[in-house]
């Protein structure tokens, strides 16, 4: 009798253990859905998850079985719901995990372009000048390798150009036909203008511009690029990478953070 108890009180230890590992994975899964996401109003709806989660697990806990099942309810409906707003995130998440980038999620290093200085400085020298005279604008640059067109929503005008200044800004006076669209830049060529991208669904980019949402929405869904963006309202300049958008920005500070 005795040995059976000491073997029942043993047995306690493993399911401890166990929801102990259960709770921990999950707390590192919705970590990382956080890291992904970013948004303010974003997060508050993912804490109001969380906490219907952790009272629906205690309900379960104290064996309070109505509502235990009111609040299972809660958090199934809850999840559909947030599967249907943060579709964006949640596609982004799956393509980073099938890729096998998950630890880039938690990183912040820029890639490398693969400019020269004297690219670098065309480009900031025509969004320079496109700033200036508020014309507005919108650059795609690759940087680490080509971007599939299907990723486009119009994949433009092929025009496998050298770069310069005078041919940017000249895409993206008003008058031109192909001055709406994006430009795309791979190494020292314009590969293309007039280029159509998709927009971002997030949130938080809703009260943005096309060119915003557009710069926000490209870079959402292909890791390999930055966006410049010039507003054509206020002349302001803006860089857009992984989604999230940095501005407003000097000329210099571009310079450097290409």
């Amino acid at each position: 009798m005795v040995v059976q108890n000491n073997n029942n009180d043993s047995g306690l230890i493993p399911p401890l253990v166990v929801h102990s590992i259960d709770i921990g994975l999950v707390l590192a899964l919705i970590y990382m859905v956080l890291v992904i996401i970013g948004e303010r109003r974003t997060l508050w709806m993912v804490r109001g998850f969380i906490v219907l989660m952790l009272a629906s697990a205690l309900s379960h806990w104290a064996e309070l079985r109505l509502l235990s099942f009111a609040l299972n309810s809660l958090v199934i409906g809850s999840a559909v719901s947030m599967a249907v707003i943060l579709q964006s995130e949640f596609r982004r998440f799956l393509e980073q995990l099938g890729q096998g980038e998950i630890l880039q999620m938690f990183g912040h290093n820029r890639r490398v372009l693969p400019e020269s200085d004297s690219i670098i400085d065309e480009i900031v020298e025509s969004i320079k000048q496109l700033s200036q005279n508020r014309i507005g604008a919108l650059l795609i640059i690759e940087t680490d390798g080509p971007i599939d067109e299907r990723d486009f929503s119009v994949p433009g005008v092929k025009l496998n150009a050298e770069l310069s200044k005078e041919l940017l800004q000249t895409i993206f006076q008003p008058k031109t036909l192909l001055h709406d669209g994006a430009v795309l830049i791979r190494e020292h060529k314009i590969i293309s203008a007039g280029v159509i991208l998709p927009l971002s669904e997030r949130i938080a980019s809703r009260q943005l511009g096309t060119r915003y949402r557009a710069a926000m929405g490209i870079t959402e869904q292909v890791e390999k690029c930055i966006c410049v963006v010039v507003s054509e309202e206020t002349g302001s300049i803006s860089l857009a990478e992984k989604g999230t958008l940095n501005r407003p920005l000097t000329s210099n500070k571009l310079k450097e953070l290409l």
